[in-house]
């Protein structure tokens, strides 16, 4: 009886006395992964070749306990956690990575465009009040002079409460501005580019769940394998878990939906439907998940379609 013994150095026979009778050395970290083929073909030139029972192993490793073999371990599975590490970034990773930074992106421009407001309404107070929307406000003040906005407003320069700053002074608001702007248009690129990535990576979740859930979904989740075997229920209270864990200690209100409250479909349906909404979407965006990792049929429209005729129609 021979025994084979395979690690990141090579294949290795033994005989039943434990001595080295042929090896087979891995050139490549590339070999090591590609071992179950050469395996088999050992078997072949040894009929009686077995793998080492865990009784005899320690027989087999005290071999390895030779110096000589120190640096070529180190080396070897220094190689292979490199090749490892490279290997493991996947369009997982990069979905992760890009709704993390559209979330980091979006909460420090609210942050300066709130920074930008106070600091422009010393100037211009009346412009300030008269438009909401942070991102259409910073562009307009970074494009048009105070006269411009002035006229928009219907107002004379002397009838605006701002202070008279001089022309260095403005300049360093709007160049705060134009940083504001370009953290919307830096987040508005993420945006375009998370949905090519998940148009190719889960095209049924993409086309369900949207670009924004849809990825937060993949990050709370860790990746769409992962994602796959989560059961519904799970789903559903995916981002809620505060309010869960909040509940067990406790004993308040069971929350009824994670992150899914922010789907136009569950915004649509009645108050009292809510929670009975919430339970058939997560079971669609379970199904969505499976057909995406196991590469299955594009079913999404009619899981839409499904469910706005049950709680819409």
């Amino acid at each position: 009886m021979k025994y084979l013994f395979s690690n990141v150095l090579g294949c290795f026979i033994f005989d039943n006395q434990f001595n080295l009778i042929e090896e087979v050395k891995f050139i490549k970290t590339e070999d090591y992964f590609k071992k179950n083929k050469l395996e088999p073909e050992l078997n072949k030139k040894y009929p009686d070749l077995v793998s080492v029972p865990p009784e005899k192993l320690s027989s087999i490793l005290s071999f390895f306990k030779d110096s000589k073999f120190y640096s070529l371990f180190y080396q070897k599975n220094l190689e292979l956690t490199k090749q490892k590490i490279k290997s493991s970034v996947s369009d997982d990773t990069l979905i992760i990575q890009t709704i993390s930074n559209i979330e980091e992106v979006n909460k420090l421009g609210n942050i300066l465009a709130k920074r930008l407001r106070e600091w422009y309404s010393w100037y211009f107070p009346e412009f300030s009040e008269s438009i909401g929307d942070n991102e259409k406000f910073t562009e307009l003040i970074v494009f048009r002079t105070k006269s411009e906005l002035l006229r928009e407003l219907n107002l004379r320069d002397k009838e605006s409460m701002g202070a008279d700053l001089k022309e260095e002074d403005v300049k360093e608001i709007v160049l705060l501005g134009k940083e504001v702007l370009q953290l919307y248009q830096l987040k508005q690129k993420h945006e375009e580019y998370l949905k090519v990535l998940m148009a190719r990576h889960c095209p049924n979740l993409l086309e369900l769940a949207g670009v924004t859930i849809g990825a937060k979904l993949l990050e709370f989740s860790k990746g769409l394998k992962h994602l796959a075997t989560l059961p519904a229920s799970t789903i559903q209270l995916l981002g809620a878990e505060k309010a869960l864990f909040r509940h067990l200690k406790i004993g308040s209100r069971s929350p009824k939906h994670g992150l899914i409250v922010n789907h136009p479909f569950i915004q649509k349906v009645r108050k009292e439907d809510k929670g009975k909404a919430s339970r058939s979407l997560a079971d669609k965006l379970s199904f969505c998940a499976r057909l995406d990792f196991f590469k299955g049929e594009f079913k999404a429209p009619e899981y839409k379609k499904e469910l706005e005729a049950k709680f819409l129609s």
